[in-house]
């Protein structure tokens, strides 16, 4: 326990209470109500969430970010370029034509066709670092947005959506059906919660969590059905998915499938051409000393023991050089280039357009996608309901509620207050209501409030719930015991 801190729980007990998950451990602390009041925290009512509480929350426990490995600068993409097979026979044949062209021509004049390879060199591994630098970045401004998802929390007894980095140990979290736990913590109060392990254990079979057995959910697992309430006891570094994370590093240098045929292509190609380059040399090799060759007058170039040392080293440089030269045309080292840039440009001109990329292979389908089926709900349109037509066993009700009976309406105030997990929040009577939950969720309690006069918390108090079985596209319908 730090001296001064205005918590009664340390950080080191409320990972290893979530870590072990031993329930006996979780009752010396006096439970979840326990943990939660050496937090300073209200299970009903959450933090009050001003900006002094939130402060001090984040300096005793952290706050829900996690390390990222280094960033690479952009000396480790030129050397990664230069790591390249094709480049590094590039490289090896322009060191050779320089030579070879300066012995045979002289420095003045021979220079020109080493010097030209390895100025494309130098321009293709330029392009190639800079294009993978900048993707890089790219990938780093993009996983901030991806990652920057919207929870469901309750602070000062109202519920209210924030970032996932925004959350403090202390804060109460709603969770429903595929949401993913945003850090380790405690379960409050839901029904029929089942828990994906899969991503920390392996185990595909779900995890049913409890007030009685299991009341412990991990950061980075999902919820696979049910809902609940959790207490947030650790975030960021702290929780097991935060360990896990910080000893892997994404590497986002992966070949899209079309370049990574290109570039097997391209080494298909190379080794023909060493191929065809080495039955070049050994031909004009074999053809020169048995005499087969002649000079411009007609006469032979070799003559055994007559030709001059020097002449047959001139002979033998033109010979290689003949040979790298093939090389360095059969290498296509420009196609992969062109691909890079091509999608590169893609990406952009597809961030421009509000389309988040996070691969560059994503160009590719997109590229190829001659017809997109997509469902319009909550893509083209605004994602929101709204209840227009009301029916009363067979009986249309558009009059609105004054034509209802006060016993039907009582129960329908049951059945919407009961059957949801949203909630209504007013801040004074004179201000709007402020509705959450799913859209569905949303709709059904504006009209039950709006139209119906329903007080939410009032019916919510006049009775207990026993048994919930969550809904289910199986059964498609929810029901409350």
């Amino acid at each position: 326990m730090q001296e001064n801190s205005p918590f009664r729980i340390d950080q080191p007990t409320l990972i290893e209470l979530v870590k072990e998950k031993k329930i006996e451990k979780l009752r010396k602390h006096g439970g979840v109500d326990g943990v939660a009041s050496g937090l300073g925290t209200d299970t009903q009512v959450g933090v009050s969430g001003s900006a002094e509480d939130i402060e001090r929350r984040r300096e005793a426990f952290g706050s829900n970010t996690y390390k990222k490995p280094p960033t690479k600068g952009f000396f480790h993409f030129v050397v990664e370029a230069f790591k390249d097979l094709t480049i590094m026979i590039l490289l090896g044949c322009a060191a050779l034509s320089l030579g070879f062209g300066i012995k045979e021509h002289g420095l003045k004049d021979g220079w020109y066709d080493g010097g030209s390879i390895f100025v494309a060199v130098f321009l293709v591994i330029a392009v190639s670092a800079v294009s993978n630098y900048r993707q890089d970045r790219q990938f780093d401004k993009l996983s901030k947005v991806s990652n920057n998802i919207q929870v469901d929390v309750v602070r000062g007894g109202r519920r209210q959506q924030i970032s996932i980095f925004d959350i403090v140990v202390g804060d109460i979290v709603c969770l429903k059906i595929g949401d993913q736990v945003p850090a380790d913590g405690l379960f409050i109060d839901g029904h029929s919660l089942q828990i994906d392990e899969s991503s920390m254990t392996g185990e595909s079979d779900h995890v049913e969590v409890n007030g009685n057995q299991n009341p412990f959910l991990l950061s980075g697992t999902k919820v696979a059905d049910g809902y609940a309430r959790m207490l947030v006891t650790s975030v960021g570094m702290n929780t097991t998915w935060g360990q896990m994370m910080c000893q892997i590093s994404r590497d986002t240098n992966d070949e899209t499938p079309l370049q990574a045929r290109l570039n097997k292509l391209t080494s298909s190609i190379g080794k023909v051409g060493l191929a065809v380059a080495f039955l070049v040399l050994v031909v004009l090799l074999v053809r020169y000393f048995t005499g087969h060759t002649t000079d411009e007058n007609g006469n032979r170039e070799f003559n055994g023991s007559k030709t001059k040392s020097d002449d047959i080293i001139n002979a033998v440089v033109g010979i290689v050089a003949a040979a790298v030269t093939i090389v360095v045309v059969a290498i296509p080292e420009g196609l992969p280039l062109d691909v890079t840039l091509t999608l590169a440009y893609s990406m952009q001109r597809m961030m421009a357009d509000q389309a988040m990329v996070r691969k560059l292979s994503a160009c590719e389908t997109m590229g190829s996608a001659t017809t997109i089926c997509t469902d319009k709900t909550g893509t083209l349109t605004l994602n929101r309901m709204k209840v227009t037509k009301f029916w009363l066993g067979q009986e249309s009700m558009e009059e609105g509620a004054s034509s209802i009976s006060p016993f039907v309406v009582d129960l329908i105030h049951q059945g919407v207050a009961l059957n949801t997990t949203g909630s209504v929040y007013r801040a004074s009577p004179g201000t709007e209501y402020e509705f959450s939950g799913s859209p569905t969720e949303k709709a059904i309690l504006s009209w039950a409030v709006v139209e119906l006069k329903m007080d939410m918390e009032k019916t919510k108090k006049c009775y207990a719930v026993l048994q919930v079985e969550a809904f289910k596209i199986l059964r498609k319908k929810e029901v409350v015991f």
